[in-house]
């Protein structure tokens, strides 16, 4: 579910990312997706979803009691490993663990403290 499409813009903040983290910083990717607080909650996102992924995240938050337990947006991420398989009635995915490095807000890419998160991307959209 990422889309890895990135502006000028987009460059240059990812750039400054990349100078506040020591000499073996990470690969920062840009993307856009669903991220949730746990591995659960996204398996659970993926139980729910029929196609309207704003309808299944509110379900979630809804069962969870907490407004933001999975979000959508476009984010700056370190990868981390994929940790499991969920599959819909005609779509596998695969759930990878991030690290939240930055998150697009009105005012441009902004920088936050690292945040362990889950997000999914569909088995078809990764390259061999």
């Amino acid at each position: 579910m990422f889309t890895r499409t990135m502006s000028y813009a987009h460059g240059i903040a990812l750039l400054s990312l990349l100078l506040c983290f020591p000499a073996r910083a990470q690969n920062i990717e840009v993307g856009t997706g669903i991220f949730c607080d746990t591995q659960h909650q996204v398996e659970r996102f993926v139980a729910l979803f029929d196609g309207s992924a704003e309808k299944a995240m509110k379900a979630v938050n809804a069962e969870e009691n907490d407004p933001t337990a999975c979000v959508g947006g476009i984010i700056a991420f370190i990868r981390g490993p994929e940790i499991a398989t969920a599959r819909t009635w005609n779509i596998t995915f695969h759930i990878i663990q991030v690290t939240v490095v930055g998150v697009l807000t009105e005012a441009g890419l902004q920088s936050i403290g690292p945040a362990a998160t889950y997000s999914i991307e569909s088995a078809e959209e990764r390259s061999a």
